[in-house]
């Protein structure tokens, strides 16, 4: 009986160190999006390039979840963001949005990160973006 319990209470502690964990890794991932602004150095979408689409365009992301789109300083529109360090995804949503904010919009896979950058894909159908963030 003595043996069931050690083993009952080692998956307990085990099980609260995994949900630790995982709120250390998403708090990272909250802080290192929301210290600063960000601007899209690079946005392919179908093996064309179109980041100039994006010039005079900053986002600062909250910890309340929203992000701003800033155009030439001026806030143009308020959305959602979301951000999954287990899944390395994040995704936005800008809504009734036109090009180019609407291709932010949806899930993206996250390729490669640091504290100063992130490079994002995202595949639906036969469309194929791909878009480098840079903190300012």
């Amino acid at each position: 009986m003595r043996k069931v319990i050690t083993i009952v209470s080692f998956f307990l502690v085990l099980s609260g160190c995994k949900k630790s964990i995982d709120k250390l890794k998403e708090n990272a991932v909250i802080s290192a999006m929301t210290d600063g602004q960000w601007f899209i150095k690079s946005f392919i979408k179908n093996g064309t390039t179109i980041t100039s689409d994006f010039d005079g365009y900053k986002f600062q992301f909250y910890s309340n979840n929203t992000v701003d789109a800033i155009k030439n300083n001026i806030v143009e529109k308020t959305g959602t963001w979301n951000g999954d360090a287990a899944t390395m995804t994040i995704g936005a949503d800008f809504p009734n949005v036109v090009i180019p904010l609407s291709l932010i919009n949806g899930n993206w896979h996250v390729d490669n990160n640091s504290w100063t950058f992130v490079v994002a894909s995202q595949k639906s159908g036969n469309e194929v973006k791909t878009m480098r963030l840079e903190k300012l």
